[in-house]
């Protein structure tokens, strides 16, 4: 019986090994088809963004140059909304598809993969969320015309195409330095956590995941979100037009101090990790639902 015991005991190790190295190969070869990626970003997108779209207009508010109460504080929160629901649906597939793409070409685990697939998945996504962003941001701080198409006709009308991508460079400035540290945050406490349970993560674990490494890397990147939101805006709150980053960040530091660059800092905290939670969290549910539908 105690040499039983013994051997059982010493295969125990062995045994967990095996289930770890399994649930690791698992994850590793589980490459997302271009299909279910989509969809299934597409569908957190979309449930993040609406849902906590009150949330996003108060940091906007908070960011805008006359201030909160000047952009309208509490009242009318969700102006943009339907610039916000048009484009977050491809904006997320998009950046999903370009990602999981990307790192599984480079190697899925590796750090360096990540950190580029991160980079390639929001500088795609961007061709689609900055015209997104400059509508629902100007209807944000109430100046363009709420209602979707009036409000996009009005920037046209005043900026000409090239106003929708007001803010380009600065906001592909502000994703990709986000995604570079959120990403490799988020591969690594899942691996970590994988390997601490010895079996694949359920959907709430990886929000969990997700919430944590999105609230640190907003915090980070909060001064990047005002520069970024400043330029979307087009000028400071005596009407004079903003030239660049370099100009935003120069004059908001002289006029308003060095603070100024982390407003909506809580907002911005709050939202992005509760928006880590759900969307992460959405994301591998419904490629989980996905992939046992053959998709």
């Amino acid at each position: 019986r105690t040499a039983h015991t013994r051997i059982i005991s010493e295969l125990q190790p062995h045994a967990r090994g095996a289930q770890l190295a399994a649930a690791a190969m698992a994850q590793a070869e589980d490459k997302p088809s271009f299909k279910r990626a989509l969809l299934a970003g597409g569908a957190a997108g979309f449930a993040v963004d609406v849902s906590l779209f009150p949330i996003d207009t108060l940091k906007t508010r908070l960011q805008a140059p006359g201030g909160f109460r000047q952009a309208g504080g509490f009242s009318g929160i969700y102006r943009g909304l339907g610039a916000a629901a048009a484009g977050s649906v491809p904006g997320a597939a998009l950046f999903f598809t370009a990602y999981e793409r990307t790192k599984h070409t480079l190697g899925a685990e590796n750090t360096s993969a990540q950190v580029l697939a991160a980079s390639v998945g929001e500088t795609v996504a961007c061709s689609v969320r900055v015209p997104v962003e400059n509508v629902k941001q100007n209807q944000q701080a109430g100046k363009i015309d709420a209602r979707l198409l009036s409000g996009a006709s009005q920037i046209l009308r005043e900026s000409g195409v090239g106003g929708f991508y007001r803010g380009f460079g600065a906001t592909v400035g502000r994703e990709v330095p986000f995604a570079m540290i959120q990403m490799p945050l988020l591969e690594s406490a899942k691996r970590a956590w994988r390997n601490y349970r010895g079996a694949d993560l359920e959907p709430y674990h990886v929000a969990l995941c997700g919430c944590a490494s999105g609230g640190f890397a907003a915090a980070v990147t909060t001064p990047l979100d005002v520069v970024k939101t400043r330029l979307m805006l087009g000028a400071d709150a005596k009407g004079l037009a903003y030239n660049g980053v370099a100009d935003v960040f120069s004059r908001v530091v002289k006029e308003e101090g060095a603070a100024a660059l982390l407003s909506g800092l809580s907002a911005r905290v709050f939202w992005i990790s509760l928006g880590g939670f759900l969307f992460f969290g959405a994301y591998d549910a419904a490629t989980s639902q996905l992939k046992k539908r053959g998709v």
